[in-house]
């Protein structure tokens, strides 16, 4: 995600936090960065978790598989 994307979450959770609080479309505006800085974050962590191999005591290696 791109800093600017990042800034302007940012300066809508401050604006939430004062008397005026957000406007509507400022609040769906809020709930879509929300979601692509969701989504973007669990492609990263999806992506380091595929990565990472376990060695066993005996020397065997394997990948990390998801639980069922």
């Amino acid at each position: 995600m791109k800093q600017s994307k990042l800034n302007r979450i940012n300066e809508l959770a401050k604006k939430s936090r004062t008397p005026e609080g957000l406007t509507p479309e400022e609040k769906q505006e809020q709930a879509a960065l929300r979601a692509e800085y969701i989504a973007g974050f669990r492609a990263s962590l999806k992506s380091q978790l595929d990565g990472i191999t376990v060695v066993e005591p005996n020397g065997e290696r394997h990948k990390l598989t998801p639980k069922s």
